[in-house]
This record gives C-alpha cells, sequence and structure tokens, in this order.
C-alpha cells in the first residue's frame, strides 16, 4: 500500500478536523521552530513503540520532517506497524515555512540547538556531550601562538568556562601566527585582546581572563576549577611548575610545544593515574640547555605550525571531557611541517619519577627558574 503524501497546507487542513500532526525530526532541529500544533516525537523513538505515541491504529496521523524523506520511511513503519490512516508531508517543514503557514515559536534554548547541531547528530556527542561542554571549565595557560587556535575552537565548540593566563600585551610579530589578537590590538593585554575575540565568536561562552605571570603562588587558583589544562607557554619553567600543580590536584594536562618547523603533542595525566600515566618530567626529567631549545624569538617558527599543534591541544581538551576515543596520554606526537609526517613515541610511566611515583608525597613547589638555569 503507498503511503499518502499531501502538501503542507492540506496537513494544516486536516489537522484542524482533529488528525495528528507529528515531528518526526531530532529535538534540536524543532527547537528552531516547527509547524504549529505538532507534536514532537524523533522518528526512532516513533519506530521503537508507535503505539505509545498513539494508541489507537485508526487514527488520522500525518507525518513531517524537514524535507519530507523521514517522515516518508516513518510513515512506511507505521503502516508495517499497523496503522492505516497515514500520511506524509511532502516538502516537509523548509514547504511549510515557505508557505507561511503557522509556526510555535522556537524553544528558550533555540541558541544551543542550532548553534551546536552539527555536535548534536554525532552520536558520540549528542546533546549529554555537549551539556558537558557547556559545563565544562578549561585552564589555558598563554594567549599566544598555542593558546589562539586552541581558544578558538574550544570557544566554537561550546566549552562553558576558559580561562586564559598571559602577562604578555599585544605585539606586531605576534600576528603571524597568534590568530586571537588584530592590528587594532596592538598593546593591548594578550587576555583582553583574546577575550574580545572570542566573545565575537560565541557570546555564551564565559572568559576568565588571568593577566599575570604564573608562578607557584597563584598557579593553584588558576586551574583549581579547571577539568582539563592546556599548556600553551613559551618558556620552561612555566612548563615545570604547570606539570607539577596539575600533578598534585589532579588535572589532566594537554601539552604542546614548536620549534622551527616541528610541534609535540601529548596528554599528561599522572595527577589522576599514577604509575599509570606519566607526567611532563617523565618525558624530560632535567631541561634542555638553552642553546638546545631556543625561544621562537630566537629560532622562528612557522607561522600555521602553532595551528597545528593548537588544534590538536583542543581535539585532545574535548575528547577528555566528552570521554571518547583514546587520548594521547602515554604517546607523544610528533609532527614535522616540512615532511608533513605525523610518528608517535611511547611515554611509559617513570617508577622513579620525583613528582609522579605511585605512592610519592608530592614535594613541593621549587624555584623552577633556577632548576631550569641550573
Amino acid at each position: 500500500m503507498d503511503i499518502e503524501r499531501i502538501t503542507p497546507a492540506e496537513a494544516l487542513r486536516r489537522q484542524r478536523d482533529g488528525a495528528l500532526l507529528i515531528d518526526v525530526r531530532e529535538r534540536h532541529e524543532r527547537a528552531a521552530g516547527h509547524a504549529k500544533g505538532a507534536m514532537g516525537i524523533a522518528k526512532a523513538e516513533l519506530e521503537a513503540d508507535p503505539q505509545a505515541v498513539v494508541p489507537d491504529r485508526d487514527a488520522v496521523v500525518l507525518l513531517i520532517c524537514q524535507s519530507g524523506q523521514r517522515s516518508l520511511a516513518a510513515a512506511n513503519a507505521l503502516l508495517a506497524a499497523g496503522y492505516r490512516r497515514v500520511a506524509s508531508v511532502e516538502g516537509g517543514t523548509t514547504r511549510w515555512i515557505a508557505e507561511g503557514l503557522p509556526l510555535a515559536p522556537p524553544d528558550a534554548d533555540s541558541d544551543f540547538y542550532d548553534r551546536y547541531s552539527r555536535h548534536l547528530r554525532l552520536p558520540e556527542v549528542g546533546e549529554a556531550g555537549q551539556r558537558r561542554l557547556q559545563s565544562a571549565r578549561i585552564a589555558m595557560v598563554g594567549a599566544g601562538g598555542l593558546g589562539s587556535p586552541a581558544a578558538f575552537y574550544l570557544a566554537a565548540a561550546g566549552v562553558g568556562s576558559l580561562v586564559l593566563a598571559d602577562d604578555d600585551v599585544v605585539d606586531r610579530s605576534n600576528l603571524q601566527r597568534q590568530i586571537l589578537h588584530t592590528e587594532a590590538r596592538i598593546g593591548v593585554a594578550k587576555v583582553e585582546s583574546a577575550r574580545i575575540a572570542l566573545s565575537a565568536l560565541n557570546p555564551t561562552v564565559q572568559v576568565d581572563v588571568f593577566p599575570e605571570r604564573i608562578t607557584a603562588a597563584n598557579v593553584e587558583r588558576l586551574i583549581a576549577d579547571a577539568d582539563v589544562v592546556i599548556d600553551g607557554a613559551d618558556n620552561f619553567p612555566v612548563r615545570y611548575l604547570l606539570n607539577d600543580a596539575c600533578v598534585k590536584l589532579g588535572k589532566p594536562l594537554v601539552y604542546g610545544a614548536v620549534h622551527r618547523f616541528e610541534g609535540q603533542v601529548s596528554v599528561f595525566d599522572a595527577g589522576r593515574h599514577r604509575g599509570h600515566a606519566p607526567c611532563y618530567r617523565c618525558l624530560f626529567p632535567e631541561p634542555p640547555p638553552p642553546e638546545a631549545a631556543p625561544n621562537c624569538a630566537e629560532a622562528g617558527v612557522l607561522g600555521v605550525l602553532p595551528g597545528v599543534i593548537g588544534l590538536l591541544q583542543a581535539t585532545e581538551a574535548i575528547k577528555l571531557i566528552l570521554g571518547i576515543g583514546e587520548p594521547l596520554s602515554g604517546r607523544l606526537l610528533h609532527f614535522d611541517a616540512l615532511g608533513m609526517r605525523f610518528r608517535e613515541t611511547r611515554l611509559p610511566a617513570d617508577p622513579e619519577c620525583p613528582v609522579c611515583a605511585e605512592g610519592r608525597e608530592f614535594p613541593g613547589y621549587i624555584d623552577y627558574v633556577r632548576f631550569c638555569a641550573a
């Protein structure tokens, strides 16, 4: 038996005569607006138990979706389940709107459903995962080359709160790679410039600025409430300090570093997984000599390279919050931009690590500047 296909105008007429109109789109699709008076039941839910929605198999049921394809498939499912008076609305909600037929107003939370609609379509994310992102807090050290792309994509992804720590101001030489900043904001504090850019992209994200140099006296205040910490620092004293604080407080640390044409990314999660996951000190028990690791101002850096590494850091942070995929914990990912190659190095936890060894008490913060200069 062929399913009857009707116009939106005919559907409206039958609805007013007592027919049941059901919108079979997903909730986030219906949130932007739907046919007035339509009952919202996702196609999968309707097909799983149609009698829970329409107990009377003789009822007149009209199905509508976005374009008419899903509603037609759902109508066939109802027909197979014994429903005899089923029709599908051709052109769906798109045509309903184009013809100026009555609409229910968008949901109060329509920005959420509209903005993150592509996330909501992913079974690994869905509404529950997006709500987790919305309630998450990420602390980032550095609003420069690595922090710029990471912060942009975390804000776009809907991470609820971003804490940005940087005590520097925007310089023209930053603009080659630090995409949070603009020519017009040269001389402005980087965290304030970042706040302006991120709020313009996604005004629903809370951006807390931390215009201070990170020290042992304030690092815990920065990361205490964070779910994930991102290391976008450009010097070894801050890297070691951040690592030690994350081990002490049990925070996952997403590490990234760049040098000329090469970059590295990893996740150090020793604070939550003592003896199983490494920390930064397991990789670098001691800092390299200054001549072996010059900074970007001394050695230069390909402008797009921090973009690649920062996006990988943002990806790892999102995975950690959602609890999906395989994080880079225990693995160091190397990127060679000139060769366009990735390679991976396994990183075991160091059983003798002075900070993260299983059963070892936190030794306390040290003079990191002196440690790195020794």
